[in-house]
């Protein structure tokens, strides 16, 4: 057995002190008042103050330095990028593929079933941002590579993806109703993005087939007081929508707004990517950026941790709140709450022992089911 004490533990939601947390057999076995540990035979971990989390989870990124999946998709690339995330400290991520051509497309899906039984389980599956998207808000998207769904297309890709298919990005004033449906009664989450839908557009998908919005405020028509567009339904919907916190795709006063207005319903992500000199995306990061060669804004640098560590220290979040957008939010989004997320007897033991300025010190993650 191991048992956490001396620190702040988020449990329920807020970060409580004097609570003892034990594992055993790779499960949480209890969450209790802090007292004097009297179970002889257990490996006693002092938090010095700092804090115990659950496991992180980023349901948009591509890569890691050197393993450029969304890229570049292979088993290799994708083993690569789940190590390299549990390192920092995720317990569940979704490997994203932006729009491209069918051929990469297809092989991320034959690359993440080949992976699956490989994996230590925090790949969680694909999120697929593109093709069927609005080139009117393409961003680094290749335009000529955008097109509407057809029923056709997505039956082909979920019949291959057997179940892999976690999560799509679309611009869904371009898409057929009964594309959209497809999608939903199939369990895909759909997330508008790369969108210029209109706000009466936004109100009619809105919580009906879609239920999130992807890199809020980018790629997407900005607020005006006479068009209010995608941004006021999100905002009105309370949908969820995920948000870069870098501080480069999103200004900190607008991050600290779309808090104000969606609460627990924001989440961040890192859209991250990694350095490419070949395909459709040849990322080059420019210090704290990636950009593609022709200087457009493309994915982000950060790290999830760092991301959190922004919205308390740039934002003015809460830490516990910050957490969650980080930890059971995203996990609801994708219904997942039930295993990921949260410190709950029970549970994994997917932990982060955080320091007091909430860096990472250690990782605990079993994975088993």
């Amino acid at each position: 057995m191991v048992i956490f004490t001396n620190g702040s533990i988020l449990y329920k939601d807020q970060f409580k002190h004097n609570l003892q947390v034990g594992v055993e057999h790779k499960k949480i076995s209890f969450i209790r008042e802090e007292k004097k540990i009297e179970e002889d035979s257990a490996e006693v971990i002092d938090l010095e103050d700092g804090y115990l989390v659950p496991g992180l989870i980023d349901l948009q990124l591509y890569g890691t330095e050197g393993n450029y999946f969304g890229g570049h998709p292979s088993v290799s690339n994708l083993q690569g990028m789940e190590n390299d995330l549990i390192n920092e400290g995720l317990c569940g991520f979704l490997a994203t593929v932006a729009t491209n051509t069918d051929e990469v497309v297809e092989r991320a899906i034959k690359s993440a079933k080949a992976f699956r039984p490989q994996s230590k389980g925090a790949f969680l599956g694909l999120h697929l941002e593109g093709p069927f998207l609005n080139p009117e808000k393409k961003g680094a998207h290749p335009d000529n590579l955008i097109r509407k769904a057809t029923i056709d297309d997505i039956q082909r890709w979920l019949d291959m993806a057997e179940g892999e298919i976690k999560m799509m990005t679309v611009a869904p004033e371009l898409q057929d109703e009964n594309v959209l449906k497809l999608l939903k009664d199939n369990n895909v989450i759909l997330s508008a993005g790369h969108s210029n839908a209109t706000y009466e557009e936004a109100q009619s998908f809105l919580n009906k087939y879609v239920t999130t919005a992807t890199h809020l405020f980018n790629a997407m028509p900005s607020l005006h007081h006479r068009e209010p567009g995608l941004i006021l339904s999100i905002f009105e919907k309370k949908s969820y929508a995920s948000i870069i916190p870098d501080g480069i795709h999103v200004s900190y006063p607008m991050l600290a707004l779309a808090k104000r207005e969606l609460g627990r319903k924001l989440f961040i992500i890192t859209d991250a990517v990694a350095s490419s000199n070949e395909g459709v995306y040849k990322h080059q990061k420019n210090k704290d950026h990636y950009e593609t060669p022709e200087g457009i804004l493309s994915g982000s640098a950060i790290e999830l941790l760092e991301g959190v560590r922004n919205c308390i220290q740039h934002v003015g979040i809460e830490p516990a709140e910050a957490f969650l957008m980080a930890t059971s939010i995203p996990a609801e989004v994708i219904g997942m709450l039930d295993r990921l997320g949260t410190i709950e007897t029970g549970r994994n033991a997917n932990l982060l022992w955080l320091d007091k300025d909430f860096n990472l010190k250690k990782v605990w993650f079993t994975f088993t089911e």
